[in-house]
């Protein structure tokens, strides 16, 4: 049996206030992020297993981590940030490994339908693009324009000021703009 005290009262509301955070919306809310956070990490680790691995960390983490996220906080920014930092961290640990591969093609294929020929070669074109990126504008090129964060949400993501994606999402579109365009418009030659 036990004792009815302050420190009773206080496991109660402790535990009132963990069923709060775990209930089926907040679980909900996560299990309707995962298509979205699969496809960032699939973008940022051009890889689908180790894309789905960090996604796996990244739930667990969350799911560990549930009860010190506020209760205003957007569930999808929290999940974003926790995936982001993973990543950093295995990036810094993999330094004096070689870079990975290109993005896997049957991940794509798995979930679109077959596009045509044209659009095929943009979308290669655009991929390739993307690879060229620094990691600081690719992460916010498909945060903001892929997942459709917010600045505020992808500052809030990548630990920057609004100031710093606003001007990272400006350098990496243009970049991806003379990436597009040289691939898509052939070298002319001057005929003498």
């Amino acid at each position: 049996m036990q004792p009815d005290g302050p420190e009773a009262e206080g496991r109660r509301q402790r535990g009132a206030g963990l069923a709060d955070v775990t209930g089926p919306s907040v679980l909900a809310q996560i299990e309707g992020c995962i298509p979205a956070l699969r496809r960032y990490a699939a973008a940022l680790l051009r890889n689908r297993q180790e894309a789905d691995d960090l996604v796996h960390d990244c739930l667990v983490r969350a799911l560990d981590k549930l009860h010190t996220r506020r209760d205003d906080a957007d569930v999808r920014a929290w999940l974003f940030t926790i995936m982001h930092n993973l990543f950093i961290s295995q990036m810094r640990r993999r330094r004096s490994r070689p870079p990975p591969d290109s993005l896997d093609e049957s991940h794509e294929a798995a979930h679109s339908q077959r596009p045509s020929q044209e659009d095929g070669l943009h979308w290669r074109d655009l991929r390739r693009g993307l690879e060229r990126l620094p990691e600081e504008q690719r992460s916010v090129v498909l945060l903001v324009t892929v997942e459709d964060l917010s600045y505020a949400q992808a500052a809030q993501v990548l630990g920057v000021p609004v100031g710093t994606i606003m001007s990272r999402l400006a350098r990496g579109r243009e970049r991806l703009r003379q990436y597009t365009d040289q691939e898509a418009r052939p070298a002319l030659r001057r005929v003498k």
